[in-house]
C-alpha cells in the first residue's frame, strides 16, 4: 500500500511529555529535535517490518504514538499567532503517527544520534492527514496507543511541554519549513522500553494509535526473514 503522503522532511520532538521524559530517565529539557528518513513513512494497514539489523542486539523495536503536524506552505520565522490561523496556511492538518524506534540503534549504535534508530523502513506509520479546519485547536486531543488490545499509552496533547504553536514557531526560526514537512510532536509515557520487563514489538503484534478527530492508525508487526 502506498504511503498516504511522502513528506520532504520529518522533524521530531523528543521528551515533550514530562511523564515520558521521566520514564526515560531524563528531565523536561529545551526543545529536543531529531530527524527521520522520509522513506520510513508507511500507511495504516501496512506492516511495521523488523529487519535483521534490528534483531542483531536482541529485542529493541519500540512504539511511540504521536500527533503529527503537516506544514501547509514553505514558511520561515512564523509568528505564534499564525501557526493555527487557517488563513495563514502554515499548518494544513494533523495525523496520527507512530515514531517506531530501534532502541539499541538510537542509544548505542549511531554515536548517540537518534536518526538511525528511528529511520528504518516502515518506522514512521501515519494516517491520511485531517485538515486544520476539521481539527481546530489540537490541545483538546487525546492520544491512545494499544498493543494487542492492551492500552499502553494515553496522553493529552494539552500536557505537552512544547505546544503545537511553540513547536512550529521555534523550528521555523531562521529555518525554512518546506510545504508538506511532517513534524512529530512527542509521545506520552508508557513506551515498551520503559516497562518492567520491557515490552518490545514482536512478530504477530498489532499496534494501534488512535487520536479521535484526527485518525486511527493500525499496523501489524512482522519480522523479516
Amino acid at each position: 500500500m502506498p504511503a498516504p503522503f511522502v513528506p520532504p522532511a520529518i522533524l521530531a520532538i523528543g521528551r515533550n511529555y514530562p511523564e515520558h521524559a521521566a520514564e526515560m530517565g531524563g528531565t523536561v529539557p529545551q526543545l529536543v529535535v531529531f530527524m527521520k528518513n522520509p522513506a520510513a513513512v508507511c500507511g495504516s494497514g501496512d506492516a511495521i517490518v523488523i529487519g535483521p539489523a534490528c534483531r542483531e542486539h536482541g529485542p529493541q523495536v519500540d512504539f511511540e504514538g504521536e500527533l503529527g503536524i503537516v506544514i501547509g506552505r514553505d514558511c520561515r520565522n512564523v509568528d505564534l499567532a499564525d501557526v493555527l490561523n487557517h488563513d495563514a496556511g502554515v499548518v494544513s492538518g494533523f495525523c496520527a503517527a507512530n515514531d517506531v524506534s530501534a532502541r539499541w540503534w538510537q542509544k548505542e549504535g549511531a554515536g548517540g544520534q537518534f536518526c538511525r534508530g528511528k529511520s528504518f523502513d516502515t518506522f514512521c506509520p501515519v494516517t491520511i492527514p485531517a485538515s486544520l479546519a476539521s481539527v481546530g485547536n489540537p490541545s483538546g486531543l487525546t492520544i491512545t496507543t494499544t498493543l494487542c488490545g492492551e492500552v499502553m499509552q494515553r496522553g493529552s496533547v494539552a500536557s505537552m511541554s512544547w505546544s503545537v504553536p511553540r513547536i512550529v514557531a521555534e523550528l521555523s526560526r531562521d529555518t525554512t519549513l518546506l510545504a508538506g514537512t511532517l513534524i512529530l510532536t512527542g509521545t506520552p509515557a508508557g513506551v515498551g522500553s520503559a516497562r518492567t520487563p520491557p515490552r518490545y514489538l514482536r512478530h504477530g503484534d498489532e499496534v494501534i494509535v488512535d487520536i479521535p478527530g484526527v485518525g486511527r492508525l493500525l499496523n501489524p508487526v512482522v519480522e523479516q526473514p
